[in-house]
């Protein structure tokens, strides 16, 4: 799976597998803004630097911002076109940060990472039907270490009733309390976990209100 958008109006019918992306990767030049998410910004600036697993990670703007921030970072995706990309992106950008970056392609509704291996794993915008979500789920947050911080930022269903495209599929889109029940409370202390309002661009290009699902989780 990618780090993408829930699907819109003009993409139709998402497919998990990597043919499907990496096709979609080479019908346009550049698929993302190139900027981190912003909701990543604001709840890994909170934390202390270390080992980071950013899943779903397109084309690396997240990555590349967690090892410009001191992040040693895997950045695992299902697509090989966008991890070249990913790449040619970190190496472009100079500094440290390329060098901090492992690129992996991987299979994520396969693939987990070992057990208790990362302080920080992170995925954003991947959305899929609910047993598929939660399963990927309950394999990235093994891989938190305890101490160690599960982040998972998806697009809200409040989007569905906004203008900006994100219709056609509405059981992809979960709610900060689905996505928490994974996450065994013996186990997990729910740091964050909340609807948060950004603004955005709508379908006709006037200025939109638009939401993100955040979920940040402690591991005890």
């Amino acid at each position: 799976m990618s780090h993408s958008h829930a699907p819109d109006a003009e993409e139709g019918e998402i497919e998990f597998t990597q043919e499907f992306w990496d096709g979609r990767y080479r019908s346009r030049e550049r698929m993302f803004s190139g900027q981190p998410n912003a909701q990543l910004v604001a709840q890994a600036s909170e934390l202390p630097p270390g080992t980071a697993l950013d899943a779903g990670c397109g084309e690396g703007a997240d990555a590349i911002w967690l090892a410009r921030h001191g992040w040693t970072v895997t950045a695992v995706d299902v697509s090989a076109v966008a991890l070249e990309r990913a790449a040619a992106d970190a190496a472009a950008a100079g500094g440290e940060a390329a060098g901090r970056i492992t690129w992996q392609r991987e299979d994520l509704l396969s693939w987990g990472p070992e057990a208790g291996s990362f302080d920080l794993i992170t995925a954003s915008f991947m959305h899929l039907p609910a047993d598929m979500l939660g399963a990927m789920h309950r394999r990235l947050a093994a891989g938190v270490r305890p101490g160690g911080t599960f982040l998972l930022i998806l697009h809200h269903p409040y989007d569905l009733h906004a203008n900006v495209g994100r219709t056609g599929q509405p059981e992809l889109f979960a709610s900060a309390r689905d996505i928490a029940a994974v996450l065994d409370p013996e186990h997990w202390e729910i740091v964050v976990s909340a609807d948060v309002e950004r603004e955005a661009t709508d379908m006709d290009g006037s200025p939109a209100t638009v939401k993100d699902t955040v979920l940040r989780a402690r591991r005890r």
